[in-house]
């Protein structure tokens, strides 16, 4: 039982008409568009005369993706998701159709139960990915499809580089979407959830089954609510009292017990239509939801039981989704005086809490990131069409310097409004900025706006002034995890000196802006607002670690992020002044700050959150106001370093673009952490597979990749994937934190990642010979990963994972491999009593089994398995022969060694001795084996000549002594000239640190930012 036995019921063919399929290009061409009149409550935007549509990505992140192909859980085929959405924005473009994609960026207490569930089959699906990986190596299965790590910010980026309306919730994911649905006359929703289907959108599309044919039509469902209602013979009212006694959220199925045993619903697979039905004849008699108290008797008998208040607020949380219920309660209150004097006493509580931070901070001009500059845009625009002058899907024809403009003017696409004037707060009449952007999130310069809570919700909206209440989350009456288990967490905080931070409302109402629009990583407002972040199951094996949990591993980042955020550096320093002045004892230890981690572990199954403490980085860091806001040129090197201090990569090389490019910044900075960790993680060819398949021309050609087929799927690789698709993520995330010192556009992740090109990669470096061979002999490429590879190891204490030895029982491929002394003990067991006879190796020479003196067995010398242990130990020019009896012994030849055999075809020698294998090394072989071994090393340099030292360049096969390779990296062929350029790697370089002074190192290419 639950919702959503609701939409299986409108999706199964048992409802008649229930689910049509449609094209929307045709409805786009026949759609009749009129104008709603206006309300002089509430301002709605004019309909055009384009069919509108919004989209719940949380239901089609697989649609979004580009479909179930194969090879989605190698890491994320960004490329190639790119060239999907382009095709398909450009087909909507050709249809007349408008659309806005949604993407739930809320952390909603009362549901902490259903994202524990999600996360749970998530965790299910992983692991049988991995299981079929190790015993397979193939792709897996679609029905086990998971989102690859990064999807969500890599579809907000790929959506906004193609011009689409891109939106994040803040409070109430559902009730927002459908909110700002009817606010702005969309024509439909395209979703797969059965609250929308209790809300009566316009209209409602199934995003499950949203495809793009390969005729350009764009089709889908239409589920049909009003067969629903004519099919139960119920109203649009009695389906929110029927969603709310399926269970929810607010109501959930464990209280409705009693009253599913007295209609008689059964559980199954089977059995929700017949539930379904049962329930709608039930509530078919049941009173209308105007007359509550009633409806509430009718149900439980008496209005006092204790489940009448969540019954009411799960009716009308439904109901006020519907189209009478969105305008019953869209108009905002009025405020009263009293409510404006507690308002203003609180803008003075935060100024007064905000006095220690600079005043100059203060006159900071707060429209937006200080970095989004329209110049820095126009120079980012032009840096990324050079990126993607040769790749397939490197148009940017749906972004322009206007569309930027408006993006640093606050204005994005067109959304210039907050969702619904239900769900945002009430602003101040006499605020000093009456801009839209101020008006937002309903909070002004200076001054706090009350919370409004949520009519028949059962808790308030989220403080996002986090001045008054401390940074705590909302109270929920209903929070289904107060249990035992989070006290343990307050106990752990009440013995700490953790303090409550206070956050400057410009910085709020920046951040709750840029979240909106999905400009920012939704982490950020979650910390500023509720100290609270959760992190999600990862495509990593639980059981079987070869290194430590992923989300352990960015662990120390996150820290330096929370105190980025919360300005711990800052904090800690007037702490120190207080001391000196003598307002604080001298045995006051520093204050902490502490952030609430919902983090998986088998000791911890998200039963509570982690507290961790922020830990400040090791310079004196500005406020986040100064980092955000500043303007100056000292500002723009501040934000930069910070970036690069919260990933352990503030050094010389890793911002020179002539061994790290702009573009792969993001790169970089992700494999130097990794790598800077105390415990081993990567590989060296693994780093090598990383920096190759960066610069592969072939990255970006999603035709290529299509085309290119994986031989073998690692477990390892994989994990190696979701370990750097995390770190992306971690990266982006403080760069967003730090004010965009990189601009998003050279941050996207199908500049230089692949998965399936990745493993492709990984796969050649793991049995190449050298690096030269992994770039296909291209030595331009070879000398763009050796650049890289020293700007990241730069300064570090490099240490290499070691690859494991192949187990005994593996392929005699693998056998091969391991020294005779690492054979392990084979033993023999009686048959009788299975009792050990020996613990000794068997002889290969061959022998007797003698049972009370009679020769019961005997066997022969064995020479086939050490054979090939013996040749890997050769010297060179020596040759094995083993003697034998066999048929057709062993015959190998050495340099003009001669060998030995066995009598049968194979073998000429008479020599029939017993015994081991021998090595007949002679004087006369030994001295014409010198004599070749002279000639060959006289005539080394010409055959390396010919084959071994050509190398690919632009200009065709060359010698690599005629390469001439300039200090940017680039080649060139000539002359063989003594004096010729050549690359040299370890050549030291002058370089200033990205501290605060000012850097004169001219000569040196600094990414400019």
């Amino acid at each position: 039982m639950g919702v959503d036995d609701l939409q299986t019921f409108l999706e199964s063919p048992s409802l008649e008409g229930g689910a049509v399929s449609v094209d929307l290009l045709k409805i786009a061409r026949n759609v009749t568009q009129r104008q709603q009149p206006h309300n002089t409550n509430r301002k709605i935007r004019p309909i055009g005369n384009k069919l509108k549509l919004i989209i719940d990505a949380e239901n089609c992140l697989d649609r979004l993706y580009g479909g179930y192909f194969s090879d989605w859980a190698c890491g994320g085929q960004w490329n190639r998701m790119v060239q999907f959405l382009s095709l398909l924005t450009r087909a909507i473009e050709r249809g007349n159709i408008e659309l806005a994609v949604v993407f739930n960026g809320t952390i909603e207490q009362c549901r902490m139960n259903e994202w524990v569930a999600e996360q749970a089959n998530n965790r299910q699906r992983v692991g049988m990915v991995l299981k079929h990986i190790n015993t397979k190596a193939t792709p897996p299965p679609k029905i086990w499809w998971t989102p690859p790590t990064c999807l969500r910010s890599a579809l907000r980026m790929a959506l906004r580089h193609l011009g689409v309306t891109v939106m994040c919730t803040m409070d109430d994911h559902h009730q927002e979407v459908i909110a700002y649905c009817r606010e702005y006359g969309f024509h439909g929703l395209l979703a797969d959830d059965a609250e929308y289907a209790a809300f009566d959108p316009p209209r409602y599309f199934s995003a499950e089954n949203l495809k793009l044919t390969y005729k350009g039509s764009v089709e889908t469902k239409e589920y049909m609510i009003s067969e629903l209602t004519k099919t139960l013979k119920i109203t649009q009212e009695q389906v929110c009292i029927m969603a709310a006694l399926l269970g929810n959220f607010l109501l959930p199925e464990s209280d409705l017990q009693d009253l599913y045993k007295k209609l008689g619903l059964t559980k199954g697979e089977n059995s929700s239509e017949s539930n379904i039905k049962k329930v709608a004849e039930y509530v078919s008699t049941m009173p209308s939801p105007s007359n509550m108290d009633a409806l509430v008797v009718a149900v439980f008998g008496t209005a006092e039981d204790k489940r009448a208040s969540k019954f009411r607020q799960s009716v009308q949380y439904y109901l006020n989704g519907t189209a009478s219920g969105f305008l019953k309660y869209c108009t905002p209150p009025t405020k009263s005086k009293k409510e404006k004097n507690k308002a203003q006493q609180q803008a003075v509580a935060n100024e007064k809490d905000n006095a220690n931070v600079k005043s100059d901070d203060h006159d900071l001009d707060t429209s937006g990131f200080a970095s989004e500059t329209t110049e820095q845009e126009q120079e980012t625009l032009q840096n990324y069409k050079q990126v993607t002058a040769h790749s397939v899907v490197g148009s940017f024809d749906g972004l322009d310097v206007n569309l930027l403009k408006n993006i640093n003017s606050g204005k994005f696409i067109s959304i210039n409004e907050p969702y619904s004037a239900v769900y945002k707060l009430s602003f101040i009449d006499d605020s000093p900025l009456s801009s839209d952007s101020s008006r937002f999130n309903g909070i002004s310069n200076g001054s706090v706006g009350s919370v409004k809570s949520i009519p028949g919700s059962s808790g308030q909206r989220v403080n996002v002034l986090v001045g008054n209440s401390g940074g705590n989350s909302s109270s929920n009456s209903n929070n289904t995890n107060s249990g035992s288990a989070p006290h343990k967490a307050h106990k752990q905080s009440a013995n700490s000196n953790a303090v409550t931070p206070t956050v400057s409302p410009d910085v709020l109402r920046t951040a709750s802006l840029r979240h909106q629009k999905g400009l920012m990583a939704p982490t950020i407002l979650h910390v500023l607002s509720t100290q609270e972040v959760r992190l999600p199951c990862l495509m990593e094996d639980e059981g079987n670690r070869e290194f430590p949990p992923i989300h352990d591993i960015y662990a120390p980042l996150r820290k330096r992020v929370y105190a980025v955020l919360f300005n711990l550096h800052h904090l800690r320093y007037v702490h120190a002044k207080k001391k000196e002045a003598g307002e604080l004892p001298e045995n006051a230890s520093q204050p902490d700050i502490l952030v609430k981690e919902w983090i998986y572990s088998r000791s911890n199954p998200y039963q509570y959150a982690e507290e961790v403490k922020a830990e400040p980085l090791p310079w004196a860091v500005p406020t986040l106001q100064r980092l955000w806001f500043g303007p100056s040129v000292d500002d723009k090197r501040r934000r930069m370093r910070a970036l690069l201090s919260c990933l352990n990569s503030d050094t010389p090389l890793i911002l020179n673009t002539a061994y790290v490019p702009q573009h792969m910044l993001i790169m970089a900075c992700v494999l130097r952490y990794i790598m800077s960790q105390d415990r081993p993680i990567m590989r060296r060819h693994e780093l090598d597979a990383f920096l190759c398949h960066a610069f592969n021309p072939n990255l970006m050609n999603p035709q290529y990749l299509q085309e290119l087929t994986l031989n073998v799927v690692t477990s390892r690789g994989v994990q190696l994937a979701a370990l750097f698709m995390e770190g992306v993520e971690m990266a982006l995330l403080a760069n967003d934190a730090c004010g965009a010192p990189l601009p998003w556009l050279m941050c996207c992740p199908w500049l230089y990642f692949d998965g399936k090109l990745f493993h492709y990669t990984l796969t050649r470096s793991a049995h190449a010979k050298n690096i030269l061979e992994v770039c296909e002999n291209y030595i331009e490429r070879v000398v763009k990963v050796e650049r890289m590879r020293k700007a990241i190891l730069e300064g570090l204490d490099v240490k290499f994972a070691k690859v494991p030895l192949p187990p005994f029982a593996g392929a005699p491929m693998l056998r091969q491999g391991l020294p005779p002394h690492c054979l392990p003990p084979m033993t023999m067991t009686s048959s009788r009593g299975g009792s050990v006879l020996r613990q000794r190796p068997i002889p290969s020479r061959g022998g007797q089994l003698e049972v009370a003196g009679v020769v019961v067995g005997s066997w022969g010398a064995n020479y086939s398995f050490q054979s090939s242990m013996t040749r890997q130990i050769l010297p060179a020019g020596a040759s094995f022969a083993p003697q034998g009896r066999g048929r057709g012994g062993y015959h190998h030849n050495s340099y003009g060694g001669g060998g030995g055999g066995g009598r049968g075809r194979g073998g000429g020698g008479q020599n029939r001795n017993k015994g081991p294998p021998t090595y007949p090394v002679h004087n006369a072989r030994r001295n014409q084996g010198n004599k070749k071994r002279n000639n060959n090393k006289s005539n080394k340099g010409q055959k390396q000549q010919g084959h071994a030292l050509t190398v690919k360049t632009d200009k065709g096969d060359v010698p690599v002594n005629d390469v001439i390779i300039s200090e940017d990296g680039s080649t060139s062929t000539g002359g063989k000239k003594e004096g010729g350029k050549k690359e040299d790697c370890n050549k030291p370089i002058e370089h200033k640190g990205q501290g605060d002074a000012p850097c004169h190192v001219a000569e040196t290419a600094v990414a400019s930012n």
